[in-house]
């Protein structure tokens, strides 16, 4: 193994372990005032990190799960997707970054591009009220279901050869993580518009693989921490979303690797319109401004 990949994983790994113990520290207290993941909030969990793991992403499905059985306040739903799904995209990451190759110095700047957008806006959102969030995030997902609509009418091109990024390409791209790793903190996976980046940029799109999961693994962390030292997020539910996600993960990677997921696209593609609709009319009520 290369010692760029290798000292890659480590630093993942210790990551993980330092967010672990970090927030495990921070729900010792909490769930005794809010108790343990409901059964519902597990499944979401399952089923949400299952097909992220094929791609579909995780943070457009899990917000319609949430709006749909009522589990979740909508302005603490960015901060309980950031937390409870970051040890799921951490275990998503070690497996891809290993097995799917990538140029390596291309993966680990446009990392450092999505944790610094990560950084920046997740210190934004934790102070935006309720209505805003609410707002914010349904454009954002408009947004993003109209890159998925994109790329399931083949709208855009499949992607090139190429496994990394030089020159004006490379720009474009950092520029690109930097905008996604913020919206990453409203609560709109970066999946989908890092996917479509790397095909308008030439790349591979297997490499997008590594470079999505790698992405979120890193900034995820690290807007999480912002969520946690606020509150503004569900430790209950977000503890659902770890318990059965890790497994989820698992099974998708290990025991179903090559499930066709285009329908479960174009399933999502009108739950995420659904909930971004409902969440721009439940903004637009809302006296919380």
């Amino acid at each position: 193994m290369p010692i760029p990949k290798l000292i890659l994983l480590l630093v993942l790994s210790g990551i993980a372990a330092t967010f672990m113990v970090g927030w495990a520290l921070s729900l010792r207290r909490k769930i005794k005032e809010v108790g343990w993941p409901s059964p519902y909030q597990l499944v979401v969990g399952f089923i949400t990190d299952f097909f992220d793991t094929l791609g579909v992403g995780s943070f457009a499905t899990t917000t319609a799960f949430y709006r749909l059985g009522k589990t979740v306040d909508d302005a603490k739903i960015p901060g309980t997707l950031n937390v409870g799904h970051t040890l799921p995209t951490i275990l998503q990451a070690l497996i891809y970054i290993n097995t799917i190759e990538i140029d390596l110095w291309t993966l680990w700047l446009l990392i450092s591009a999505s944790v610094l957008g990560s950084y920046l806006g997740a210190a934004f959102v934790t102070s935006l009220p309720k209505r805003a969030i609410q707002i914010g995030m349904g454009i954002a997902l408009l947004a993003a279901v109209s890159l998925i609509l994109a790329k399931l009418l083949n709208f855009i091109p499949p992607g090139g050869d190429s496994l990394g990024l030089t020159g004006f390409n490379l720009i474009v791209g950092l520029i690109g993580n930097l905008f996604f790793g913020a919206l990453m903190t409203i609560g709109v996976g970066a999946y989908a518009p890092i996917m479509v980046m790397v095909s308008l940029l030439g790349m591979n799109q297997k490499a997008a693989f590594p470079l999505m999961m790698g992405s979120c693994a890193f900034l995820m962390p690290v807007a999480s921490y912002r969520f946690i030292r606020s509150g503004k997020y569900d430790p209950r539910a977000a503890l659902g979303l770890t318990m059965l996600g890790i497994p989820g993960v698992a099974m998708a990677a290990w025991i179903v690797k090559e499930l066709s997921v285009e329908a479960v696209n174009w399933l999502v593609v009108f739950v995420v319109i659904y909930t971004a609709c409902s969440m721009i009319y439940a903004g637009s009520k809302s006296t919380n401004s």
